[in-house]
């Protein structure tokens, strides 16, 4: 990135030059989504599946273009002179994160293909890659407006896929109560914002930490309420208790897919944008964001856990309200290392990073095997995969694989070693009573995980224990084959080499 400067003034000049490298990931993505809104126009609809390929496509293109910057130095749109700050960098944690949600996206739209016979093709494909674009955006922004505008270009989309099935008044009651949600906490989220300018007279996070160091006595109490406030729009995307109530009725009412894509890489987005607001822009006012982040971690896995506890196997959509209970209490453990960096050192984050990798391998592959059992049991009640096993045996290994890891229980040996670290980073930053806590909740999620687990190799029986007629067994789909064959191999992979994960977990990725 360049800007050229008046040589009698020394004034930055208004032409910028701009890195285009440092920007493909999320630019391929949003341009393949025009172009898909375009073609939609003009394919008929014996071709329409040809647009999810080409998102598909589109996303792997995204993906590929983070391997040039896989050094992690690139930055562009960065102010001269005096002052010396970028919007937009390309270093190790924006790298990382835009692999997670553009992979997230992708599994997604493979899981999207064979499910899209109802929807409209064109709109759902825009919108799913217009949310990965805002998604891949915002790990890289490093000033308050770009944040906003990629948390709001990833959040307005997500918003549309969950009401897109047309006369189905459970996803639209669910798209509506997200949306109004959301909408509030995006208000108070930029409340804060403002009061944040107000006080520093900046939006660029290192300018705003350096600002925030010597804030005037009249000042602090509104650079205070600002760090707070800011903080609420991030913590209802992360689904964190009290802003979660939204996730169980969205998750049920949305597509599954999408389902899916919110608890990865929706929860993804708000981390992202969490760790980038504390730990860079209100390192001065840990004492204010650390307390409040390890309460909101622990009533968070709690809240989570205990509700997935409750959930009745017989329910009509009990395995997708589990998912997302236990969605919810992962996003406790998430919070754990960014509320232990006020305590200690910026490199906790590190532990977050490493969980959510593993949580979004494991999770999309749970919500695959989802997919797949509701093609032959709609209802979708965790007592609807009892037996699973000897109908369709691999499948069922996977899903007991994925439920272990989620639950830190061997072979999912990465479940285990990433709760590990959390675990450890806790302790390390003095917070022993949240270690505790988490302790606590990770024997009650035992629970539910293995019940789950022991159902997928019962043998099913009818209330007079007569054994039921087996369901029609039908072909799966190769793009949700393909899901969870992948989930599973790089869920192994990571269970018998951790470190590729929990490397970073002990390094700065600033």
């Amino acid at each position: 990135m360049t800007v050229a400067a008046d040589s009698a003034t020394g004034a930055a000049s208004l032409v910028q030059s701009v890195d285009w490298l440092a920007i493909a990931p999320p630019v391929t993505a949003a341009t393949v989504a025009l172009l898909i809104l375009v073609a939609d126009l003009f394919v008929g609809e014996r071709h329409k599946p040809l647009l999810g390929y080409g998102a598909v496509a589109g996303l792997v293109a995204a993906l590929a273009l983070l391997i040039p910057l896989r050094a992690g130095d690139r930055s562009t749109f960065c102010l001269t002179g005096p002052v010396q700050a970028c919007s937009y960098t390309a270093d190790h944690f924006a790298l990382v994160i835009q692999a997670l949600v553009l992979g997230g996206a992708l599994l997604t739209a493979l899981l999207s293909i064979g499910d899209t016979r109802k929807l409209p093709a064109g709109e759902f494909w825009f919108l799913l890659l217009c949310s990965a674009a805002g998604a891949a955006l915002l790990p890289a922004a490093r000033d308050l407006a770009t944040l906003v505008v990629a948390l709001e270009v990833a959040s307005l989309p997500a918003f549309a896929l969950v009401g897109i099935k047309r006369g189905d008044r459970r996803s639209s009651e669910a798209a509506l109560k997200f949306f109004l949600s959301s909408v509030v906490a995006t208000a108070v989220m930029l409340l804060g914002v403002s009061f944040v300018y107000a006080t520093t007279g900046t939006l660029h996070l290192t300018e705003i930490a350096a600002h925030l160091d010597d804030v005037p006595g009249r000042f602090d109490t509104l650079a205070k309420a600002g760090v707070a406030l800011t903080l609420v729009g991030f913590a209802f995307k992360t689904a964190a208790a009290p802003f979660h109530f939204w996730v169980p009725d969205t998750y049920v009412g949305a597509p599954l897919p999408i389902a899916a894509y919110l608890s990865v890489v929706g929860k993804a987005v708000g981390f992202s944008g969490l760790i980038l607001v504390t730990v860079i822009g209100f390192p001065s006012y840990a004492d204010v964001w650390g307390p409040a982040l390890a309460v909101l971690a622990a009533l968070t896995m709690t809240v989570g856990n205990v509700a997935a506890l409750r959930q009745s196997a017989t329910r009509a959509r009990s395995a997708v309200r589990l998912l997302a209970w236990s969605s919810v209490g992962q996003a406790g453990y998430l919070l754990v290392p960014i509320a232990a960096a006020a305590y200690s050192s910026d490199e906790q984050i590190g532990s977050t990073v490493a969980y959510a990798l593993m949580y979004a391998v494991v999770n999309l592959g749970a919500f695959a095997v989802a997919a797949l059992v509701a093609r032959t049991h709609p209802g979708n009640r965790i007592s609807d995969y009892r037996g699973l096993y000897a109908t369709r045996p691999l499948a069922a290994l996977a899903m007991g694989f994925f439920l272990l890891c989620l639950a830190g229980l061997p072979p999912g040996i990465i479940g285990l070693f990433a709760k590990v670290t959390v675990f450890s980073a806790a302790v390390d930053a003095g917070l022993g009573w949240l270690a505790v806590v988490m302790a606590v909740n990770v024997v009650i999620a035992l629970y539910y995980y293995l019940q789950w687990t022991a159902a997928l190799f019962r043998s099913p029986e009818t209330a007079d224990g007569e054994q039921p007629p087996r369901p029609p067994k039908h072909r799966a789909p190769a793009p949700l084959t393909t899901v969870i064959a992948l989930t599973a191999v790089i869920g192994v992979a990571l269970s018998g080499a951790p470190q590729l994960v929990l490397r970073f977990a002990a390094v700065n990725l600033f």
